[in-house]
């Protein structure tokens, strides 16, 4: 009788065996391995910091400020860009292993969103592309790249094709320089 009562009472302990092992430390589990570990993760970090974005006709004009920081766990970059009049919009840039392509999103405070997508070229700038409405019922197709120089600044050169991408016309051109600590 008393075998009987053991086993009664152990056969509910035992279901209940993977609950109570949830409910471990985390230091017993094991972490997930990293998810954006390969080389094709880092290939936008020459982008990563605090900058000045100097701009104008001569390229001699603090144009705005921008930083990029990486996110979810080193998955993505996020950008925060301020203009000179105060104006500012985000972008979240991620490299997709299953397209094996960068994206960008964009959001600025003007309510334009922009989707763009592209790659690191041989040349080891970042170029994207995508497309805006343009207004008339048609679409502009926007062209980003940036360019890392070798003394740390970084060119981003927007340019904009109203024909398809037969032209291209510069709509903006900003030169990055490292923000100084304050």
């Amino acid at each position: 009788m008393l075998r009987r009562l053991r086993a009664i009472v152990s056969l509910p302990l035992l279901a209940l065996w993977p609950l109570a092992a949830s409910f471990a430390p985390a230091s017993a589990q094991s972490p997930p391995p990293p998810a954006c570990v390969a080389p094709e993760h880092r290939q936008f970090d020459f982008w990563l910091g605090e900058w000045d974005v100097i701009g104008g006709p001569n390229a001699e004009t603090v144009v705005g400020r921008n930083t990029i920081v990486r996110v979810a766990s080193g998955c993505a970059l996020r950008e925060h860009w301020v203009n000179n009049g105060g104006n500012d919009g985000h972008s979240l840039n991620v490299y997709d292993r299953a397209t094996k392509r960068w994206t960008q999103f964009w959001i600025g405070s003007d309510g334009v969103v922009l989707r763009l997508e592209g790659g690191l070229r041989d040349d080891g700038a970042m170029a994207m592309e995508g497309v805006l409405p343009d207004g008339k019922g048609g679409v502009q197709k926007q062209r980003i790249v940036w360019t890392p120089k070798p003394d740390g600044r970084v060119e981003q050169r927007w340019e904009t094709s109203d024909d398809d991408g037969a032209h291209w016309q510069t709509a903006f051109l900003g030169i990055y320089r490292r923000r100084e600590k304050e």
